[in-house]
């Protein structure tokens, strides 16, 4: 049997001694070489530009109410009675282990490194490339020191990269407090994660609940909608959110990419499991990661939102360099 390299625990209902996995589903990770070569050798992706026009954010270093401006892709600024947290940061011109090939922006960041406010607070979803980028990591850590709250085996992954960070890893159902009242939830996804060849589901994956006194914020980080239990049963645990941020790209083909990442369908559904007050959708338009058009996320999310009869102000995709007040 393969050894974790990441955590040892005891078994659980999401972990068999050595690798996690989602309850009441099968691995995503498990499709053979063949179903890899009928999506690559598939349907040719989209064409998307090869550069998008962005006008960058320049935040107030402290927000007593609650405002999020996105960075891109997963990376949101969320400003909430006067902490600043930043989730799964990526400044970097590539999703990838390497500087000169794999996925590369369209959209540059739509908040310059240095005009990010101080930074007291990281949330980390999981370890897949995109969500985490340890390049940017170190640079959060070289200028604000912040603390880092992410799942079970990624203090460990991240550790021998930056030596010093301070990481609070956790399981799911688990809270990090802070100050003030404030605290981070972690909670289930249906994602997997993987760094290596060699080390897949060995580190949990996570979405999270931001609780202040005055606001609660999901962040759901990477997942599928599987039966809309996990989402039900956050709802159930912790009450509507204020605001949930959704992912609503990178999802094309559903045959290939349903297990793991939501369409905008089913983000929308995702919004009503949660009776979410608010939702905005990320994960969409920044790097081109599966074979969708640039713009079809946004566009398909007006259209489930139609069909449901959901204003289109309730649940607005959320591109680089803009910004949304949270209402108190």
């Amino acid at each position: 049997m393969a050894k974790n390299p990441y955590y040892s625990g005891p078994v659980s209902d999401h972990f068999d001694g050595t690798r996690f996995f989602n309850p009441g589903s099968s691995p995503d990770d498990r499709r053979g070489i063949g179903e890899l070569l009928r999506w690559r050798f598939g349907p040719k992706p989209a064409k998307w530009p090869d550069h998008v026009a962005v006008t960058p954010a320049k935040p107030e270093p402290r927000i007593a109410g609650g405002r999020v401006t996105m960075a891109g892709h997963a990376s949101v600024l969320l400003q909430l009675d006067g902490l600043n947290i930043l989730t799964d940061p990526i400044w970097s011109e590539r999703a990838s282990p390497l500087s000169f090939a794999g996925p590369k922006r369209v959209a540059a960041p739509g908040i310059h490194f240095a005009d990010l406010p101080p930074i007291d607070l990281v949330l980390l979803s999981h370890n897949h490339y995109d969500h985490c980028d340890v390049a940017t990591l170190r640079r959060l850590h070289d200028r604000d020191r912040p603390k880092i709250v992410t799942a079970l085996g990624n203090d460990r992954l991240l550790y021998p990269a930056i030596p010093g960070l301070n990481v609070a890893a956790r399981d799911w159902g688990e809270t990090v407090e802070l100050s003030n009242g404030q605290a981070i939830v972690l909670v289930p996804a249906n994602h997997w994660s993987r760094r290596r060849l060699r080390d897949t589901r060995m580190a949990l994956w996570c979405g999270f609940i931001v609780k202040t006194p005055r606001l609660q914020v999901y962040f759901a980080g990477d997942t599928g909608y599987g039966d809309g239990r996990i989402f039900r049963a956050i709802r159930e645990a912790h009450g509507a959110p204020d605001l949930a941020l959704l992912p609503i790209g990178a999802y094309e083909p559903r045959w290939f990419m349903a297990p793991q990442h939501v369409d905008p369908d089913e983000a929308v559904a995702i919004f009503r499991d949660l009776g979410a007050t608010r939702a905005l959708g990320i994960h969409w338009g920044t790097f081109q990661l599966t074979n969708e058009p640039r713009e079809e996320p946004a566009e398909r999310l007006q259209e489930a939102l139609r069909q449901q009869n959901i204003a289109p102000s309730a649940f607005a995709p959320l591109r680089p360099g803009e910004s949304a007040d949270v209402a108190l």
